[in-house]
């Protein structure tokens, strides 16, 4: 049987934005980044977790993603915080059983 979820799309408001600062929080947030400090000759990297990092997800596209039902009250949570700066989109999809998978093993990890 295949299973439903959710497909989100999103474009961002570049105008809307105060500047380059509060549009990359605005993805950092969403998909974290890695953070470089160089301190002498050693260099450390970090990475800093964003939303997608917590939820299982599929990436279709830069601004398109798949995730189950059930993470989608936290997600909207995320997008409506950001509703004047992005325009955004959520669509029902069926998955076939290796999505399904995917999406199932990361919450096992």
């Amino acid at each position: 049987m295949r299973e439903r979820a959710i497909m989100i799309t999103f474009s961002v408001k570049c105008k809307e934005f105060d500047g380059n600062y509060e549009r990359n929080k605005f993805f950092r947030e969403l998909y974290g980044w890695k953070q470089i400090i160089r301190k002498e000759d050693k260099k450390y990297e970090y990475r800093r977790e964003g939303l997608l990092d917590e939820i299982p997800n599929i990436r279709v596209d830069q601004s398109m993603f798949i995730i189950m039902k059930e993470h989608m009250e936290r997600m909207k949570e995320f997008l409506e915080e950001w509703e004047d700066k992005i325009n955004w989109n959520e669509f029902d999809v069926l998955l076939n059983e290796k999505q399904s998978k995917l999406l199932r093993e990361w919450l096992d990890e």
